[in-house]
């Protein structure tokens, strides 16, 4: 569905990829994990237009989307939960939700149904009563459950999830990684970035690590496991 092909990107006269390598299957939760610093947001604002890439080609459904406006990349069908959350600090939660609504699915996941508000709220009841409240005025996990339903009013065909959890109680947290498996049984392809490596490994298909701007191992959540020092080599853990 989402493939990069030896993408490299900037900031300025400092390269941050360098020949960025990975493809997302349809249908599959992908993770992309490292230490801070190692490129990971800078390849999801690659993907989505918000840093444009110097080099290489990044194609979604067959399409080729680099070079494209983020606008753009949105209404090819992919929702982003941007690292921060980043929600409209002045609008109501209802007026967060609204305003992305739209239908960029193409179609592909028809059978699951779109998701509209009432989808929204019943998925994620913790806004239902805060439908008034402006997103000022939340708690960080509202806040977060604001993002991902604000990115499923666009009926993605991708969710891209950067630091999924970071900054959230444990309750809190364990109720995200409920929703994200709620969704993987959709079947709405995933991309997550995150810390907690247990969660990813339950939830994932596959997994890339990337370390200075580059991919540096790519497998399942089983093989991922049985390589003793990957962790510690590539993730201090």
């Amino acid at each position: 569905m989402l493939e990069l092909r030896g993408v490299e990107t900037f900031y300025g006269s400092i390269q941050a990829l360098f020949g960025m390598e990975m493809v997302l299957e349809a249908g599959k939760v992908t993770t992309l994990i490292g230490r801070n610093g190692m490129g990971k947001t800078t390849t999801v604002s690659s993907i989505m237009g918000i840093i444009p890439r110097e080099r290489g080609e990044i194609y979604f459904n067959g399409k080729r989307i680099d070079g494209r406006p983020s606008y753009e990349v949105a209404q090819q069908g992919i929702g982003l939960v941007p690292e921060g959350r980043q929600i409209f600090p002045n609008l109501s939660v209802r007026e967060n939700l609204l305003a992305t609504a739209a239908n960029y699915s193409n179609g592909n996941r028809e059978s699951e149904g779109s998701w509209n508000f009432e989808r929204v709220l019943e998925f994620l009841p913790a806004l239902a009563g805060r439908l008034d409240n402006m997103g000022n005025q939340l708690s960080g996990g509202e806040q977060q459950m604001l993002a991902i339903g604000r990115a499923l009013m666009l009926n993605p065909s991708l969710l891209i999830l950067d630091e999924a959890t970071e900054g959230l109680a444990p309750l809190i947290r364990q109720e995200i990684w409920a929703r994200l498996e709620q969704l993987k049984q959709t079947g709405l392809t995933i991309l997550l970035i995150d810390k907690n490596i247990d969660d990813l490994s339950r939830i994932a298909d596959k997994h890339y690590i990337i370390e200075k701007g580059r991919v540096v191992w790519h497998g399942s959540s089983a093989e991922m496991a049985a390589e003793e020092n990957l962790k510690s080599r590539y993730l201090g853990i």
